[in-house]
């Protein structure tokens, strides 16, 4: 007799369902068994090895369904650790990888980090709709950590209003590869959002996730 399907993958809040059906599963299955044993050929009798296979298979499932139930455990305290964690980073500004930041004063800045030295480089500043207001080839190439600051001032001579803008650096080596650099922001974290499934860190740009928070700097 086959053990009848469990999904072992199921949540913390299925993992009872699964639990009763697994007792219901066991205990129809010793019934069968004991009907069978009462009624088999004595002659030919059964195979004790299959009936051993099933009771096996029954105690493989009961792990895997108290191992699901620890690991939601698990996964709730890192919830609430996450938790903890972003609500000591508020007032604080952190260090975030992330390409858009917020033009406030005539100032946005951004970091960013070339593996290699750049033969040619272009950087862009875009709005939130992907216009390109601003772009310039005289940044930085060597290797290494960089910082760029944009006043605000469009290509075209005309003054950005405050808001979210985003960067593009698009660079080559002398071969003429492409090289990826990294880009990171410096954010004050404003508030904490809990409505989804893991807390999220408020900062003037918008919402940032946990792990794009690289440090967190004291104030001072």
């Amino acid at each position: 007799m086959a053990v009848s399907g469990i999904d072992v993958t199921a949540t913390a809040s299925e993992a009872a369902t699964s639990r009763t059906r697994l007792s219901d599963n066991y205990d129809t299955f010793l019934v069968l068994l004991t009907a069978q044993l009462q009624n088999q050929d004595p002659l030919a009798p059964m195979d004790s090895t299959q009936f051993t296979q099933q009771l096996v298979q029954f105690s493989q499932v009961e792990q895997q369904i108290r191992t699901n139930e620890q690991l939601e455990g698990l996964a709730g305290q890192y919830q609430a650790a996450a938790a903890g964690a972003a609500l000591s980073y508020l007032g604080k500004d952190a260090i975030i990888e992330a390409d858009e930041t917020y033009l406030a004063g005539g100032s946005a800045n951004w970091a960013y980090r070339l593996p290699e030295a750049a033969d040619s480089m272009k950087i862009q500043v875009k709005d939130m709709q992907g216009r390109v207001v601003y772009e310039t080839t005289s940044a930085a190439r060597g290797s290494g950590e960089h910082l760029f600051t944009w006043d605000g001032v469009k290509t075209n001579g005309e003054t950005a209003a405050d808001g979210v803008y985003q960067i593009s650096i698009s660079a080559q080596n002398a071969a003429g590869t492409a090289i990826t650099p990294s880009v990171s922001v410096r954010e004050t974290i404003m508030g904490v959002d809990f409505s989804g499934t893991t807390p999220v860190v408020i900062t003037p740009s918008g919402t940032r996730e946990l792990s794009t928070i690289r440090s967190v700097l004291e104030n001072g």
